[in-house]
């Protein structure tokens, strides 16, 4: 099983668009999926509910902090079979918690919205995770993604400059657009939507797959016949 994580300190950046829209890809592609939703809210779980039956299936387990005497490991309980986790990981997570994560991602996603407020909070909680999150020792896969861009919004030349010197890769521009928010209230993801509807966001999302799929594949000569070759299977038309 590979995990990605989906992180940022910082909430409101779109971690659960960029984690769905994720899920729903590599489901579609014939992979074996499962969400682990951290976040109390819940945003994740509940497109779940709201996906349709006919989909591929995506397992979601609930590891937000329980209330009352139910088994947290009854709730984060996933397939034996499942080939990718995605971690859906809550805002202001740090301490224990981030380590905890960390500890548990060989890929890690970083949404960052467009204000001066969230590039500066984005700068700080990747110093956190190159502190805390031992990043570098781990060989931990990192990239950064801007989220909810709007042509009126200022670049991110501040952000850039300074993931430069760290040599992490900032992805692409995912735009504000309606039809992220018509997915998500059908619980589909923007791959499995009508293409004449979804074009633009497709391509958009396209360099964090094609980042994924390079980490991902597994060599035909290594591979254990039960480990799929998610490059391989990809099977989605963008």
């Amino acid at each position: 099983m590979r995990t990605v994580l989906v992180i940022n300190s910082k909430g409101g950046c779109g971690k659960t668009t960029v984690t769905t829209n994720l899920a729903s890809y590599y489901a579609a592609a014939g992979t074996r999926v499962a969400i682990k939703d951290y976040d109390p809210q819940g945003s994740s779980l509940q497109w779940l509910k709201s996906r349709p039956a006919h989909l591929p299936r995506i397992h979601g387990a609930n590891a937000a902090p329980q209330k009352g005497f139910l088994l947290k490991s009854l709730q984060t309980w996933l397939p034996t079979d499942t080939q990718l986790q995605l971690i859906d990981a809550p805002g202001g997570a740090k301490g224990l918690l981030l380590q905890e994560l960390m500890g548990k991602a060989e890929f890690v996603v970083i949404p960052v919205g467009p204000s001066s407020i969230d590039v500066h909070a984005t700068a700080d909680f990747v110093k956190d995770l190159f502190l805390l999150g031992r990043v570098r020792s781990r060989n931990t896969q990192v990239v950064v993604v801007a989220n909810r861009v709007r042509s009126s919004m200022p670049v991110y030349e501040p952000l850039e400059r300074f993931l430069r010197s760290l040599s992490l890769p900032f992805l692409t521009r995912i735009r504000d657009s309606d039809a992220y928010i018509r997915a998500a209230e059908q619980g589909l993801g923007v791959f499995e939507m009508d293409p004449a509807e979804s074009t633009a966001e497709r391509q958009e999302f396209q360099p964090i797959v094609r980042w994924l799929d390079g980490h991902l594949a597994v060599g035909p000569a290594t591979a254990h016949p039960n480990v799929v070759n998610l490059a391989a299977r990809r099977q989605v038309a963008v």
